[in-house]
């Protein structure tokens, strides 16, 4: 909606990144980093001027690496630069804008086709036109690399200069990327952290990240999403309140959670704790979804509890295997019926374009990678507590198989405990290099506290797990923080401790601060 986009549209913190600077954290870890760094730092570049120098900088940027964390405002950056353009407020000397999701060009990634042919796929009306690098300014926008299903070799000895010539996809992107097809085009990429090294550094000119907001522009987007500024100020104020919280509405996905959430609970007299852990928050926000698809009367074959159970089993198994996006076949296999996935559209979105003609197809992801973890957790509790299983050992089985995972037979004959659950999450947590279970640690440990069991009493069925489950889970913890050497590790199971409403270790640790004992710590950059 370009009126929408228009109104609520919050600058966002860009700066320029030094190439080839790829994290391997947790993209939240990532986003604490940034709010410990000063403003100050760098110099923030407009997202409308994206290929245009800083100050003291004369050279020109053909290919542009965008990267930024999940949520934190890409698509909406390419959004509202393609809207300035076409309304005639920015870049007017870009003549023609080609933007290509990743996600989309998945669809037709086993085809063989010119880069004129792949254009007049995706946009019909460049059917009459001659597409050369002389006659045209291009841009080519390639929003989500984290999402490509293709093979980009650029080593490959394959060149290709004619833009009639047929060849893979892949062989398209490359040349094109490389600058061999249309070499005078601009290209834009978008990317998550992890997967930005896919493209050489070599081939790219300029490297912008993409931080969110600063504090600033946080209250800046609620006071613009917000109409009632007493409301905004209250959410606002009880954010500030929660580090853990505020520290996450850097993300622009999450700040939309919570002006949804905190919207609706601080606007209503409603008697219910108001959520002060990510745990808490999400599973409000999960809750409000579910109350709106009553309100819009959709399906209502489709029960709450069988399709939440076949989202998390789909989050679930696209989380191990480091997917964020997800298609026909994949729902199919959890037994979601694509047809079924629309009544959750809050949470699963899905992409479709007529245009695509035999290539039809359509592509699913979940709002944001937090809602995916969130719901991976929570099938991951239901699995154990109503069914006796520990999917864990499901991957243990399957770990050299091509699929992760395989649909879980129920009624094992050993009794699982959610203790054992929750300590096999803490060790492959542990063991993961890039802390892609961090999160979803968190919300299966948030998940196990009574009050938020409580929460989702109404829309599924489950035994309320004991309080010795949780005491056995805190003291595994306690001891593997003693135990472990990494700081960014420690520091989530202190999250984790948070999730659980235990603060005695971080009690002790105070303590010992004030009163000198220790004259430095490990984890002194939380």
């Amino acid at each position: 909606n370009p009126t929408l986009l228009n109104e609520i549209y919050t600058e966002l913190y860009i700066t320029e990144s030094e190439s080839g600077e790829i994290s391997n954290e947790h993209e939240v870890r990532q986003i604490e980093t940034q709010s410990r760094r000063a403003a100050t730092e760098d110099t923030p570049i407009k997202c409308n001027d994206i290929f245009r120098p800083l100050p003291g900088q004369d050279k020109l940027f053909r290919t542009v690496l965008t990267k930024g964390v999940a949520g934190i405002g890409k698509t909406v950056s390419v959004q509202k630069f393609i809207l300035d353009w076409a309304e005639g407020k920015e870049n007017q000397d870009v003549q023609l804008i080609f933007p290509l999701p990743f996600r989309e060009i998945n669809l037709i990634k086993d085809r063989t086709i010119s880069i004129s042919d792949l254009l007049h796929v995706f946009f019909p009306e460049t059917k009459e036109m001659v597409l050369s690098s002389d006659k045209y300014e291009v841009l080519f926008i390639f929003d989500g690399l984290d999402e490509c299903r293709l093979f980009l070799d650029f080593q490959s000895n394959v060149m290709l200069c004619d833009v009639s010539e047929s060849a893979s996809v892949e062989v398209l992107l490359t040349n094109l990327i490389v600058g061999n097809l249309l070499p005078s085009a601009l290209i834009w990429i978008t990317s998550r952290p992890a997967a930005a090294d896919l493209i050489p550094s070599e081939c790219v000119h300029r490297v912008t990240e993409v931080r969110g907001f600063n504090d600033p522009q946080k209250e800046e987007y609620f006071r613009k999403r917000i109409s009632d500024q007493s409301l905004a100020n209250r959410i606002i104020s009880h954010l500030k309140s929660s580090r853990s919280l505020y520290i996450m509405c850097h993300i622009p996905v999450f700040c939309w959670i919570s002006a949804a959430v905190l919207g609706k609970m601080l606007s209503q007299a409603e008697s219910g704790e108001i959520p002060k852990t990510l745990t808490q928050m999400y599973t409000h926000f999960l809750i409000l979804q579910t109350n709106i698809k009553h309100e819009k009367d959709y399906e209502k074959n489709v029960t709450d509890e069988d399709m939440i159970i076949k989202l998390g089993k789909v989050a679930f198994q696209q989380l191990v295997k480091g997917n964020v996006i997800f298609y026909e076949e994949d729902l199919r296999e959890c037994g979601i019926d694509v047809t079924e996935a629309s009544v959750y559209s809050g949470l699963c979105t899905q992409i479709f374009r007529e245009e695509f003609g035999l290539y039809q197809g359509k592509v699913y992801c979940f709002v944001h990678l937090n809602i995916q973890e969130h719901l991976a957790a929570l099938y991951v509790h239901l699995s154990c507590i109503n069914n006796n299983i520990n999917v864990f050992d499901q991957i243990s089985k399957k770990r050299n198989l091509p699929k992760v995972l395989v649909c879980f037979q129920s009624n094992s004959p050993e009794h699982v405990s959610l203790s054992d659950v929750h300590q096999r999450a803490v060790n492959e947590a542990l063991q993961s290099k890039n802390g892609h279970l961090d999160l979803f640690l968190r919300f299966l440990l948030g998940l196990s506290v009574k009050t938020n069991q409580s929460l989702l009493q109404g829309l599924i069925k489950w035994t309320i797990s004991s309080s010795d489950s949780n005491e056995n889970t805190l003291e595994y913890i306690k001891k593997k923080i003693k135990n472990i050497c990494s700081p960014q590790k420690s520091i989530n199971l202190f999250h984790c401790l948070n999730e659980l409403g235990d603060h005695s270790l971080v009690e002790e640790i105070q303590q010992y601060l004030r009163s000198g004992t220790l004259a430095e710590t490990k984890l002194s950059c939380s």
